[in-house]
């Protein structure tokens, strides 16, 4: 005896001959289907995205081609759609479309969405070790998606920084590649500044190594020849406690 799937198999192309062709697939969910609910939740899902981290910028979405051979039953209900990764709606995610009618079924489509913003970019070449100017960098549009979490989105949070690694012409600047630029070099003569309370005491040293705002350094007091860590508050002067 056959099955209900060999029996329909049989009488599809015969259907299809007589003009049934509509009645068919409209018993089925449609590819196109599949990438409009795709479409229509990832715009709502990336604006509301947006706007909840209040970033500015536009997007794009780009839903991949599904399969066109791709066949499921007309679905009784509204289509269902969720973000089943990454996290946020940005880059490469998925979208998991469902159907909770009488007959169930998911399936997951790929997409890529790209959010764009003025993000900080080098405008030459410049080599480890570069403390970057002002005129070294500027703003242009990019694809924050392939970006990460570190970029930068105004110039004054990268100048005065030192590169920790090579950059091209054009290259976005992120904060993994960036480090403070020392302002005090070793031998440097640098101001001892010392407070308790409402008293200031301020006396000459020498730098003994180099160092970052932040970073504590050894440091010789020229008046009593003793060696002392301090820590680097700007460009020639140094902080220890009383």
């Amino acid at each position: 005896m056959m099955s209900k799937r060999q029996r329909m198999s049989r009488v599809l192309p015969t259907l299809c001959g007589l003009g049934y062709t509509g009645l068919v697939l409209a018993q089925q969910t449609m590819p196109e289907q599949l990438i409009d609910t795709t479409q229509g939740f990832l715009e709502f899902a990336v604006e509301d995205y947006l706007r909840t981290v209040d970033i500015p910028g536009r997007y794009e979405i780009q839903v991949n081609r599904l399969d066109p051979r791709l066949r499921l039953p007309l679905c009784d209900q509204e289509l269902n759609a969720k973000l089943e990764s990454p996290a946020q709606p940005i880059g490469r995610v998925t979208i998991k479309v469902s159907c909770d009618g009488s007959s169930p079924w998911s399936v997951f489509v790929p997409a890529q969405v790209k959010v764009f913003r003025d993000v900080v970019v080098v405008k030459r070449p410049l080599t480890r070790g570069s403390i970057i100017g002002d005129a070294d960098v500027a703003l242009a549009e990019r694809d924050t998606g392939t970006l990460g979490q570190a970029f930068l989105v105004a110039t004054e949070q990268a100048v005065g920084s030192k590169l920790t690694r090579p950059v091209v012409a054009d290259q976005a600047i992120l904060l993994t590649s960036l480090e403070k630029a020392d302002v005090i070099a070793k031998g440097d003569h640098v101001v001892i500044k010392a407070q308790s309370g409402a008293i200031n005491v301020n006396m000459p040293g020498e730098a003994l190594s180099a160092g970052a705002p932040g970073e504590q350094i050894r440091v010789r007091n020229l008046q009593s020849q003793r060696v002392i860590k301090a820590r680097v508050t700007g460009p020639g002067v140094v902080e220890v406690a009383m």
